[in-house]
């Protein structure tokens, strides 16, 4: 066989390989989507869920779903941010380094259930927060740290270094150069690598299961005092998110319409994914367009 046909052989299969890849995944989310979009309505998404009747809806499930998200990244991206410009800016190249970025390592790569047990182990037993959002957060920050710290770290590597030299050059101190230089230069790798891991947050069951709690308890929506049990505000209410509930419906089959209410809620749950993903690749490419043609 001739180098060019064994090159094209090669190709084709890599091609294949690669079509029935995205054939799978296509298939996978148009069987989701064609099964759940014709149940989605908007009283669908706004109505509370019932348990043993019929017509419930996901309204404090998708509400709790977002409202944790916000916390969980409320608390993971500064403390990413802080440790991913250390390890990129100032850390020395030494076996204290390399051990940090190992346990960094292994820490992303930890099942979801694991960190779901560490945190009730740790937040709603010890810590006696109980089944709770900020349980759940802290839980999900654990999960999700790893991931935002690296991203960091490798965006700001990405900047070349006379980026470095020129900021030096013009008097600016160490810090001044990363945080109007550096950091600027590489917000678009950041922001894209932020997004993407709140999707996969957004996401995410196994966890809360065991730190969020599995009960939805009734919101008023009219009281916004954080310290009232019925407030959606309140971070030590117990909340049951969209993927927790789409767990739960398929596991206790205690809803007379449950596989109707799963499937609209695994497809709000693939659009929201999907959103996020799409949302990380506009801004991305639109924040490096302006600063390139700035």
């Amino acid at each position: 066989m001739t180098p060019k046909k064994a090159d094209r052989l090669a190709t084709g299969i890599l091609y294949g390989i690669a079509g029935i890849i995205v054939v799978i995944l296509a298939s996978l989310l148009l069987y989701i989507l064609a099964q759940g979009l014709p149940h989605v309505s908007f009283k669908f998404l706004t109505t509370p869920s019932k348990s043993f009747q019929a017509g419930g809806g996901i309204g404090i499930q998708l509400f709790n779903s977002f409202y944790l998200l916000f916390i969980t990244m409320l608390v993971s991206i500064p403390i990413s941010l802080g440790a991913g410009i250390y390890l990129s800016e100032y850390a020395p190249n030494n076996w204290v380094t390399g051990l940090i970025r190992t346990a960094i390592e292994i820490l992303s790569s930890l099942p979801s259930v694991v960190v779901g047990l560490f945190g009730f182990l740790l937040f709603v037993v010890k810590a006696q927060l109980g089944f709770s959002i900020i349980s759940g957060a802290l839980a999900l920050t654990f999960f999700n740290l790893p991931l935002l710290t690296r991203n960091v770290e490798e965006s700001l590597k990405a900047v070349h270094f006379t980026q470095r030299e020129a900021g030096l050059a013009l008097g600016l101190s160490r810090w001044e150069t990363v945080t109007h230089v550096i950091i600027p230069e590489a917000l678009p790798g950041i922001l894209t690598g932020v997004i993407l891991g709140a999707g996969r947050i957004f996401g995410e069951a196994a966890a809360l299961i065991y730190t969020a709690g599995q009960s939805a308890p009734a919101l008023d929506f009219t009281n916004w005092n954080p310290l009232s049990i019925s407030s959606p505000l309140n971070i030590f209410r117990q909340a049951e998110t969209l993927a927790v509930h789409i767990w739960k419906i398929n596991s206790e089959g205690n809803m007379p319409d449950g596989p109707t209410v799963s499937a609209g809620a695994s497809a709000v749950l693939i659009l929201a994914v999907l959103l996020f993903n799409f949302l990380a690749r506009f801004l991305g490419k639109r924040i490096h367009k302006k600063m390139t043609s700035a």
